[in-house]
């Protein structure tokens, strides 16, 4: 069975300020972070025993992951895994880039965002340059505030050509037609995230190929349902697997609306749906 897993444990803590996040420097108490890093290995116990299952993984943490030792390792471990498909995770990229040199670079991926105003460019971009070296897979993408558009601009082109530069549209900010052009210019594929998709009703991989897992084993649907499906450690989930229509009137969130059959994001973003990675063919294409 082929299954992608959006894998969200309690951990909420991050080492940025960003004021467009409820979870700006935040820090969890040392008890929390004892039972994150006991969940996620749990879970990670639980794909290496998956043998006769195809997976892909992504880790979509409220706060930063990657500066905790357990998420380096569990994702390395995951990559060198011959089930697991693609692991990747959603990250700042504000830890050290060494670790990578473990994995599989034909498994692992990256989902970076770039804070301005959190961390130097200069610091940042050099780790972009840094992990294209190393020959690690990553995107890269900006909040489209129009604060940033000229920092976007600059790192569209000091990127290298083959990293794609993605930009959200940022929760709650209209764009006039002109704004979302200079957008668009920068990443084709913008048009997509400017407005929230319908979905009341429509055809969804989630649910059925696509699931949602928190870190005590419950799974659902997608990050946005809080309905339960099961329970990811007793198997229960596996009987309530089926193609569901989505429940909700809009989904305006990348990791939910990719997943939508009637949009053609599947085949845009063909081999680097986890990661936000389009096929070459579909970068110039809005």
């Amino acid at each position: 069975m082929d299954l992608t897993l959006l894998y969200r444990g309690p951990l909420a803590s991050c080492d940025y300020d960003c004021p467009y996040c409820p979870f700006a420097k935040r820090r969890d108490p040392p008890e929390l972070l004892r039972a994150d890093r006991a969940c996620l290995e749990r879970f990670a116990d639980w794909v290496a025993c998956q043998e006769e299952d195809r997976l892909s993984v992504l880790f979509t943490p409220w706060g930063e992951g990657l500066v905790r030792s357990w998420y380096r390792q569990t994702l390395v471990r995951l990559s060198l895994l011959p089930q697991v498909r693609r692991v990747a995770i959603q990250t700042n990229l504000s830890f050290r880039t060494d670790w990578v040199d473990g994995a599989d670079l034909d498994t692992l991926a990256l989902w970076c965002t770039y804070h301005p105003g959190q961390t130097p460019y200069e610091r940042f971009i050099g780790k972009c340059h840094d992990l294209a070296a190393r020959g690690v897979r990553f995107s890269v993408g900006v909040v489209g505030l129009p604060g940033h558009l000229e920092q976007a601009r600059r790192l569209r082109a000091e990127l290298p050509e083959r990293v794609y530069l993605w930009i959200n549209a940022a929760e709650g900010h209209g764009y006039t037609d002109a704004e979302a052009a200079r957008w668009t210019a920068i990443d084709p594929l913008f048009p997509y995230s400017r407005h929230p998709h319908r979905s009341a009703g429509l055809p969804c991989r989630t649910g059925e190929s696509v699931l949602s897992v928190d870190g005590d084993g419950t799974v659902r649907r997608c990050h946005f349902v809080r309905a339960e499906l099961g329970h990811l450690y007793d198997g229960s989930f596996r009987a309530a697997l089926r193609p569901r229509p989505c429940p909700l009137a809009v989904c305006d969130c990348h990791i939910g609306y990719v997943h939508l059959e009637t949009l053609p994001l599947y085949d845009v973003f063909a081999g680097g749906v986890l990661e936000r990675i389009p096929a070459p063919a579909m970068r110039s294409r809005g």
